[in-house]
């Protein structure tokens, strides 16, 4: 009995024949264009007996393994005496730079829908074409080649042939993965109090395909109670994947963390994990050109040995291995990893490959979507960050130096870019002197010079004609991209924000309400998994997550005593023009907290200025109040906005147990210490937390609450108090993590002693 392998004729043949160099400035072109309007003007043109999208499949046997290969192509024309296969490709380029017949490629797709239609119908023989349309131009370039049934037959089954070796080791794989799941149990001794009930729920939303949103505080140990139900659905044949999606580098180490351990009781898995490509590039700078890189250049002759290579003799890829192969291999690291995670059983990423229309995984067809889940770790980001994805804005400044670089070298691009700095101009004249304005309506000019501008770039960009402007032609063309793509998504869940200063503007399309676009971002997974130690509350998050009624919901309780937990309330107000007044009492509050029990302590801001003010008082303080060498005398760390990642990893390593001494981290709420940071035992006995952690009154957060009220809901609390509180929550559970750990909170804020903000506080918290 043959093994079936089911896979797309596009994933296949371009695994097989895809060749040559990564090029951002051609690839961002190219693959803008798939079936997009090109394709559907030449549809246009079919006649009567024409047909468009026809859906075509056929099994392909290979040794023992049988290839379910499906796929649909663009056009089947009833043209005399032999039936012709159109395939449609189109490009920003220059028609004539097409060398020979065509690109080897795009003919391997094309005969491949010829010979499954030929299959299913009893076709002797079939007529292929390919048809290029520049997009710009509209002009047409078309190559045909005609062949027997007989060898379109031999032509498939050697593309499966050299495919069958990648084929192979999956099937392997799976197979010794499926057999190291079964003999998986829970990879701890017992569960902790909550833990067991978390990961029943995973497994039945992931069974029943919906989705779950639960609620589980900081310490029951999220990670395995979410990836382990998960890897068992997957040896169950329930999935082939899951995403483990997080929005810090923090919480992505302990997805591997998880995933390391479990490999130690015996787990053999597949796991990717992606790290940005400003992060990860071997180069001093990030440019994905092959006259600038060794490792773009030829990157897809070398791939394949680098995937099955790497495949062979490693399961968890984390950030050094994924380097380490691609050094052998001189394949570039980002694009590596991305093309491991269309093999990997599952991928530890940030959310923005998933949800991102600019950057999700584009080659994901339905058939795996149905079997992947998304575990998205501290999903209580995803509101935010999400509102950021399906955003978009143009500034004036970069139009201006376009219109200056391509002056006298690409006349079409130096027209289009002068266009957009023109209207800018024209807006700030407009706006007699207010620093911000707010439109409902969708900016259809700007659209529009922003569509001409992306045209004339892709032909500049095409020719290699960027001029003397280095990268920013490609970082101008992707923005004026974004903008037009954001535009389509434009509806009353958006608003237009126009800031106005004296040397820019600024125009952003500002999605307020996420949840309708997340929704069908994440439409096609077969479950999602939304957790957080404080998604509260629920209703918000599941409104602003894009719930349905029949998703699930989950509450786990804190599996930690009260006695664990000394929570101190200090009615005082920090509010904007209180926070002067209260700069003395809080480095006096933190002086004698510090002076009663000795250890170290974390001190959360609502900002940096806050912060820092703060910060100097309490240093004056200390120098003529506490005796230096005391226990009491403590080392001081400040959080600053531009920290390196090694400079933020020497921050936490400095809280250590045991030492006698007193350390104190001055810190922001919601920065990269107030989340996803686990210091156990007496690496940290105390949190302070100064403030609601309310954003700052701003024109957009403003929108934001307005919009809400339009929508019956309380707009305040929607823009300014739940994700406020969120923030408090977060910087607290970093207090207590384990069953041994005791330690102060003290939360200063006179608004603590109100019901408002008294719900909103953990039950353990309260009274």
């Amino acid at each position: 009995m043959n093994d079936t392998v089911t896979i797309s004729v596009r994933h296949l043949v371009e695994y097989v024949f895809l060749s040559g160099s990564i090029d951002a400035r051609l690839n961002a072109i190219d693959t803008m264009h798939e079936g997009t309007r090109a394709h559907q003007r030449v549809q246009r043109t079919y006649g009567e007996q024409d047909l468009k999208e026809v859906y075509v499949k056929a099994d392909i046997a290979v040794d023992d393994l049988l290839f379910a290969v499906d796929g649909r192509c663009d056009g089947l024309l009833g043209t005399e005496p032999l039936l012709t296969v159109d395939e449609i490709k189109s490009t920003g380029g220059d028609l004539e730079q097409i060398t020979g017949d065509g690109y080897p490629v795009h003919w391997a797709q094309a005969l491949f829908y010829a010979y499954m239609y030929a299959k299913e119908h009893g076709q002797a023989a079939m007529r292929v074409q390919l048809t290029y349309v520049q997009t710009e131009t509209e002009e047409e370039r078309r190559f045909v080649r005609e062949a027997s049934f007989t060898e379109l037959e031999q032509y498939v089954h050697e593309i499966a042939l050299r495919y069958a070796p990648y084929a192979q080791q999956r099937r392997k794989h799976e197979q010794a993965r499926n057999e190291s799941i079964r003999g998986l149990a829970f990879p701890f001794e017992t569960y902790r109090a909550g833990q067991r009930k978390l990961a029943g729920a995973v497994y039945k939303s992931i069974e029943e395909g919906v989705r779950l949103f639960a609620k589980a505080p900081t310490g029951i140990g999220k990670t395995i109670s979410t990836t382990f139900p998960a890897i068992k659905a997957m040896g169950a044949g329930m999935l082939q994947r899951f995403y483990y999606l997080t929005a810090r580098t923090t919480t992505r180490a302990a997805a591997e963390d998880a995933l390391l351990f479990m490999r130690e009781k015996g787990l053999n898995l597949h796991a990717v994990t992606i790290t940005a490509k400003e992060k990860i590039c071997f180069q001093e700078e990030v440019r994905c050109e092959k006259e600038h890189c060794p490792y773009a250049d030829g990157y897809y002759d070398r791939i394949n040995g680098a995937v099955l290579d790497i495949l062979e003799h490693e399961t968890v890829m984390t950030r050094p291995v994924i380097e380490a192969y691609a050094r052998k291999h001189l394949v570039c690291p980002f694009e590596f990893s991305l093309d491991l995670a269309y093999a990997a059983d599952a991928v530890v990423c940030d959310y923005n490959y998933i949800f991102d229309p600019r950057i999700s995984f584009k080659r994901q067809y339905a058939e795996m979507k149905k079997r992947t889940a998304l575990l998205v770790d501290e999903a209580h980001n995803l509101v935010d960050r999400a509102r950021e994805m399906f955003s978009a804005e143009l500034t004036k400044a970069p139009f201006l130096a376009m219109q200056r670089k391509l002056k006298g070298l690409h006349g079409e691009g130096y027209r289009t870019a002068k266009a957009i700095n023109d209207y800018f101009i024209a807006l700030r004249k407009q706006s007699d002197g207010a620093p911000h304005l707010t439109l409902r309506q969708l900016p259809e000019e700007l659209v529009a010079l922003a569509e001409a501008f992306a045209s004339a770039a892709e032909q500049a960009l095409a020719a290699g004609n960027s001029g003397s402007g280095g990268g920013l032609l490609l970082d101008t063309y992707f923005a004026a991209q974004n903008f037009i793509r954001t535009s389509k998504l434009f509806d009353d869940r958006y608003v237009v924000y126009i800031e106005l200063s004296k040397n820019d503007v600024r125009l952003k399309l500002y999605c307020l309400d996420p949840s309708l676009l997340l929704r069908q971002m994440g439409k096609g997974y077969r479950s999602h998994v939304y957790f957080s130690a404080t998604l509260s509350p629920v209703s918000y998050y599941m409104d602003m997550l894009g719930a349905g009624e029949d998703d699930y919901t989950l509450a786990v309780p804190s599996p930690f005593s009260k006695e664990q937990l000394d929570v101190v309330i200090k009615s005082l107000s920090t509010r904007y023009h209180d926070r002067d007044e209260s700069k003395l009492p809080i480095a006096k509050l933190i002086i004698e907290l510090m002076d009663k029990r000795p250890g170290n302590y974390f001190a959360f801001f609502p900002s940096y200025a806050y912060m820092n003010a703060v910060y100097e008082t309490y240093m004056e303080l200390k120098e003529w109040s506490v005796p230096a060498g005391t226990a009491s005398d403590a080392e001081v760390l400040l959080q600053r906005p531009d920290m390196s990642e090694e400079e933020r990893d020497r921050f936490l390593e400095t809280f250590q147990g045991g030492s006698g001494k007193s350390l104190l981290g001055f810190a922001v709420m919601g920065g990269v210490f107030s989340e996803g940071v686990d210091l156990a035992g007496d690496r940290l006995i105390g949190v302070i937390v100064v403030g609601v952690g309310l954003p700052q009154l701003g024109v957009e957060r403003n929108m934001l609450k307005d919009y809400f009220n339009g929508q019956g809901k309380s707009g305040y609390d929607y823009a300014y108090v739940f994700p406020g509180m969120n923030k408090v929550l977060q910087a607290g559970g970093r207090l207590i993590r384990s069953e041994t750990d005791r330690g102060t909170l003290v939360l200063i804020d006179d608004r603590y002693l109100q019901g408002h903000y008294q719900r909103l506080l953990p039950e353990e918290w309260r009274g």
